[in-house]
């Protein structure tokens, strides 16, 4: 990092993982013997140690306990009704300079590895419209129409999927997610609301183990990508 900028590292963690249809928010699963929001932040503080972190959580979550944060300086900040919400939260919140590095990372991506982290600030730091972390579509894509009948095959030639971390300069990303809100705009992740400006974010090839626990079977899908991931990282 240049001595001059400071790394933010968000995490929109307010979501409540309906669709795991647990008892409690899919990053309070454990995996091992932490729950997953404990293994992204080591993640991103393995690679970034000196990073302040921005951790967004419901204002009635009950289940997050201080000690799972390994950042030295990091602060709490409550989430939104959307992702959205909560990224612009954490960005009034802080006193970010203009060209700082901003990285947002979904807390449901605890595969994260310190190379692709590396690699997307670099990317964030050198491209004037950001850089966020995906991968190229290497399956067939098909159009579904009523009753999930398929209907069309779409080409799947420059399709990639988006992945986190996205970075990009704090002035551009609170610049983009405030004009969304301003319009009514409901954007998924950081770049579209970025692309909207009619900047166009660097794509940065990452890793296909880059998992995001959506569904109940992916729980054991990540902690098995964890324990092969352990020789590499260690």
């Amino acid at each position: 990092m240049s001595a001059d900028t400071t790394l933010w590292l968000i995490v929109p963690a307010a979501g409540q993982g309906r669709r795991m249809g647990a008892d409690k928010p899919k990053q309070y699963l454990t995996l091992g013997e932490q729950p997953i929001l404990a293994h992204t932040l080591a993640r991103l503080y393995q690679a970034f140690p000196e990073a302040t972190l921005v951790l967004c959580l419901d204002s009635d979550d009950r289940w997050f306990q201080p000690e799972w944060v390994p950042f030295a300086r990091w602060q709490r900040v409550s989430g939104g009704n959307e992702r959205m919400d909560s990224v612009l939260n954490a960005l009034e919140a802080i006193a970010a300079q203009d060209d700082d590095i901003v990285m947002v990372h979904d807390v449901a991506r605890p595969c994260i590895t310190p190379a692709d982290l590396h690699a997307l600030y670099q990317a964030a730091s050198s491209h004037p419209g950001g850089a966020l972390l995906a991968m190229p579509v290497a399956d067939t894509m098909k159009r579904a129409g009523a009753g999930q009948q398929s209907i069309h095959t779409e080409p799947r030639d420059g399709l990639w999927h988006a992945l986190t971390p996205q970075g990009f300069r704090y002035a551009l990303l609170r610049q983009a997610l405030q004009s969304a809100r301003g319009d009514a705009r409901l954007v998924t992740d950081e770049a579209s609301a970025v692309e909207a400006l009619g900047e166009q974010p660097l794509l940065v090839s990452g890793r296909r183990d880059n998992l995001k626990v959506t569904h109940p079977d992916d729980l054991a899908l990540a902690g098995a990508i964890l324990t092969a991931q352990l020789d590499q990282l260690t």
